[in-house]
């Protein structure tokens, strides 16, 4: 067995290895248009595991954005082999270890379902730190919105509110586990740029012309159709238990709607009972939960 990093001469046998595994760990950076524009670089290092006749056999690529760095952590893209003994996990946790400096913590996300992928990673020391779980609505009425006088929702205005958002979104996610690296707005203007945006999906929530709130909406793809993503959804914490996420979540839902996605999807922190319990109201259920594995690197 070879570990060695990922060159653009084996880029293409990467990305097949990636969709014929995809189903069975966490996909969220292995859709069509996140490979098209991967590079392996100092942000996105990546190893690949060959046998003798010079196959993949496993890969581990390892998230270290500018977002991820501030927040003093990385997280995998996809780390994966189908070697029947632990070997080549060591071997790859190994190189990957390489590009820790800096970091406290590597997270990767797997599906509850998938127990003995869940086994290898804790014998590899990873320890689960939370739980999210994945919910979808179906093609159903949307309630009428029921906004306070003095509120209004407006869509987000590209080169103008990106401030603004930050501002909101960061001290809504303050205290939410695995969200609570402030964002910045070149991210947000990154995120507008983005393949996946959606014109007007991206709305914020006033309070006599005061930012209290977003949403987002974006196009995604889940069981190989087209569903739009929606996410983040933030209310500033002194406007919080008002009821105006409802307001905020079902703005969101008619935008779909009107958009012709016949279904919607959001991810949800498990523990976050409230939100949970809103978004089950409003009509989701519940299709995926995954288990946040941390590895925590020495100081």
């Amino acid at each position: 067995m070879k570990i060695e990093a990922l060159k653009n001469d084996r880029f293409i046998d990467f990305v097949a290895y990636c969709k014929k595994h995809k189903s069975e760990i966490d996909d969220s950076f292995l859709y069509d248009e996140d490979l098209k524009s991967f590079e392996p670089d100092n942000e996105n290092p990546t190893y690949i595991a060959t046998n003798d006749m010079g196959e993949i056999i496993g890969t581990a690529s390892l998230i270290i954005d500018e977002y991820n760095r501030r927040g003093r952590k990385g997280r995998f893209r996809i780390f994966h082999s189908e070697a029947s003994t632990m070997e080549c996990y060591h071997m790859l946790m190994d190189a990957i270890l390489k590009h820790g400096e800096g970091l406290d913590k590597l997270n990767i996300f797997i599906p509850t379902i998938n127990h003995s992928l869940m086994k290898v990673f804790e014998k590899l020391n990873f320890t689960i730190e939370r739980y999210s779980c994945l919910l979808v609505r179906e093609n159903l009425q949307v309630p009428e919105l029921d906004l306070p006088e003095n509120y209004d929702i407006k869509p987000f205005r590209p080169g103008i509110d990106e401030e603004i958002w930050c501002k909101v979104r960061n001290a809504g996610f303050a205290k939410l586990q695995g969200s609570e690296t402030p964002a910045t707005p070149e991210m947000i203007v990154k995120m507008v740029s983005g393949e996946d945006y959606i014109e007007d999906g991206l709305m914020i929530l006033y309070h006599n012309q005061e930012p209290i709130g977003v949403v987002r909406g974006s196009e995604d793809e889940y069981e190989d159709a087209p569903i739009m993503s929606i996410g983040p959804l933030a209310i500033i914490p002194e406007y919080q238990g008002k009821g105006l996420g409802r307001n905020l979540l079902r703005a969101s839902l008619r935008f779909a709607k009107n958009n012709n996605f016949n279904r919607t999807i959001l991810c949800v922190n498990a523990d976050n009972d409230k939100a949970k319990s809103l978004y089950l109201q409003e009509g989701f259920k519940q299709v995926e939960a995954v288990a946040c594995y941390k590895y925590a690197l020495e100081m």
